[in-house]
């Protein structure tokens, strides 16, 4: 077994899928499967139980992806100090962020600094924000580009916030409407993110804000299905802004939400308890510093 076969084996205890993880890690299918068996075959176990066309962790796998990510967090951090050692800028940003972020936010303050700082190398981590608060404790990324985590033991940094919009197919009822309440969808059927998506619970929430329990019609993997299920007519969705151009929409509707708490926070989040190089923290003071102009983007 190897450092990258252990991080394979990690990749596809998170996504649940081969075929995700191989796309994700620029590696064959096959490729990968053979690694997991050799790693199974090493441990003198099975890690995973098959649900179909998806892989669960078992009690075994559950408790090797603990000391898995553990081990590959110390070999990031031995890295990390290893490259401050070789001195100036030259070290490694380990950024994570929401997928939302993923084409807006985020690509403007690592293109920013970049444009002042070009020695640094980032290493870039897009996940639901569960997932990424639990790297951020375990020292597999330095830093988070994300809405408030649910971790109060991480320090957070208000960036920005945006408006939340409701998004209807074309010829709804409420398609003519620049800016509605969200009570005016009570009844609707919602294009909803998975449970695994903070985001979803963020939705959940403002609907009993509104005096309404949500109908899940359809659950979408990320916010740019969604807008497409709903261009399609299958439902509504409560999603960001569009930061990307008019082209992203779909063909969908987007109407700005009136209710005062229909606003979700951006910010950047750390661990104190964690160790930072020089250079990410030039890169956290750099966030804060420019991050509040990027954030109204």
């Amino acid at each position: 077994m190897n450092v990258d076969e252990l991080r394979w084996f990690v990749a596809v205890a998170e996504r649940g899928r081969v075929t995700r993880a191989a796309e994700e890690l620029h590696i064959s299918q096959p490729a990968l499967s053979r690694a997991l068996a050799r790693m199974q075959r090493g441990l003198g176990v099975n890690l995973f139980d098959r649900s179909g066309r998806n892989l669960r962790l078992n009690r075994y796998g559950e408790l090797y992806l603990e000391h898995a990510r553990r081990a590959l967090a110390e070999l990031d951090s031995g890295q990390r100090a290893i490259e401050d050692m070789a001195g100036g800028e030259r070290g490694l940003i380990s950024l994570g962020f929401a997928p939302t972020l993923s084409t807006w936010l985020v690509p403007a303050l690592v293109s920013a600094f970049r444009a002042e700082h070009p020695g640094p190398r980032f290493q870039l981590h897009q996940d639901a924000v569960g997932q990424l608060v639990d790297a951020l404790r375990d020292g597999g990324v330095d830093l988070l580009i994300t809405p408030r985590p649910g971790d109060p033991a991480l320090t957070w940094h208000v960036l920005g916030g945006e408006r939340l919009q409701l998004v209807v197919p074309p010829g709804h009822r409420l398609a003519g409407r620049k800016r509605v309440p969200l009570a005016q969808a009570a009844g609707e059927r919602f294009v909803m993110l998975k449970h695994a998506f903070d985001f979803r619970d963020l939705v959940e929430d403002l609907c009993r804000q509104a005096g309404f329990e949500p109908e899940s019609g359809f659950e979408a993997e990320d916010i740019a299905s969604a807008r497409a299920l709903v261009a399609a007519g299958l439902g509504v969705a409560v999603v960001p802004p569009l930061h990307g151009g008019a082209d992203l929409a779909r063909g969908g509707v987007h109407l700005e939400l009136s209710d005062p708490t229909a606003v979700r926070e951006i910010g950047i989040a750390w661990d104190e308890r964690r160790y930072r190089s020089p250079v990410t923290e030039l890169f956290r003071a750099f966030v804060i510093e420019r991050g509040p102009l990027l954030a109204q983007l």
